[in-house]
């Protein structure tokens, strides 16, 4: 039993000293002064696979033309697309509008976490983060930073890409977690891999929860988290090209067939315009989706509108209106021609 009561003190300690570290100062980002369930949840559906720093110019271009869930229920896709184009990952934003209808349809923001877990796009992550946060649900977060800090103060070298370690590290985060105040937890949980328990260099000298990391303790910490399962990285190259007539830039559209990005705009490459002249070297731009890694030519090139469908001029300042691919836009931001995001 005692041992059983020492166990249940460091448990109830964790969240003690999360939450008065979290309180003495945190990262001000914009989704963290609301309570308003759709801000969370739009700020927690940008922040999936990309970084802070990336989503605030985002979170806040999107806010303004969507400010309520009705808004973004009434919008079409492509608008929502437009907004989202640059950001990544679109099936994100197709069904946050998807579940923008549904909660629109049923008069209001589920408050409880199974009926935010059903809606579209969601998971157990998002659930729990915009629960906690928004509604005080007692659900603890488990994204790829809590798994480091769990592993870390566990000294726990079980590979993270299994399910079966996901859920054990997720019930453990489910025992440190304090149930009145949730979402300050859970902010602070993440916060803290984030920002100290970092991937390659740990600032384990200002961590509060040293004292008890029985990694730091064994000297483990560089090897933890264990990802076994890795991927072997695709690298591609590609030629983009640059048709410009009269101020505006040729564009073709993927077919409503392909499987990604299907209906964005895009540059064309030489296969596309088998007639172009292809000048100019511009430079070259690197892009990676997921372990896709593009290295693509930029190039300019002279012709004239295809005679197909699917391609179309537009002016600079149209390609804030349409879904419009990344590598695009990297493209036109080396040759000149927008601004980088």
């Amino acid at each position: 039993m005692a041992a059983r009561h020492r166990l249940n003190t460091g448990v109830k300690a964790i969240g003690r000293l999360l939450l008065a570290w979290y309180a003495r100062g945190h990262r001000e980002l914009p989704w963290r002064d609301t309570r308003d369930p759709y801000r969370i949840w739009v700020s927690e559906i940008m922040l999936q696979q990309t970084r802070a720093r990336t989503v605030i110019p985002y979170y806040g271009r999107f806010l303004e033309r969507f400010p309520t869930v009705a808004a973004l229920a009434a919008a079409s896709e492509d608008d929502v697309l437009a907004l989202w184009s640059g950001l990544g990952y679109y099936s994100r934003a197709r069904n946050l509008r998807l579940a923008a209808q549904q909660i629109s349809a049923a008069g209001g923001f589920p408050p409880d976490y199974d009926a935010i877990r059903a809606l579209p796009g969601i998971g157990d992550y998002t659930a729990a983060a915009v629960g906690s946060i928004a509604f005080d649900l007692p659900f603890a977060v488990l994204d790829g930073n809590v798994l480091r800090v769990v592993a870390r103060v566990e000294n726990d070298a079980s590979d993270i890409s299994a399910g079966r370690t996901r859920e054990r590290f997720r019930e453990i985060a489910q025992r440190w977690l304090d149930p009145r105040q949730p979402g300050h937890f859970n902010q602070a949980l993440m916060e803290l891999g984030a920002t100290v328990c970092l991937p390659r260099h740990p600032l384990c000298l200002v961590c509060p929860l040293a004292a008890g990391c029985q990694a730091r303790q064994e000297g483990t910490t560089a090897q933890l988290p264990v990802k076994l399962r890795k991927t072997t990285p695709v690298r591609l190259t590609g030629v983009l090209l640059v048709v410009r007539n009269r101020g505006r830039i040729l564009l073709h559209q993927r077919a409503a067939a392909t499987r990604r990005m299907a209906g964005f705009w895009d540059l064309p490459a030489p296969e596309d315009l088998p007639a172009a002249k292809i000048g100019a070297r511009i430079g070259e731009i690197r892009h990676t989706i997921t372990h896709h890694h593009y290295r693509l030519e930029v190039r300019s090139a002279t012709a004239g509108l295809p005679g197909r469908d699917g391609f179309r001029w537009f002016s600079i300042a149209q390609l804030a209106e349409i879904p419009f691919s990344t590598t695009a836009r990297k493209a036109l931001h080396l040759a000149g021609f927008v601004q980088k995001v």
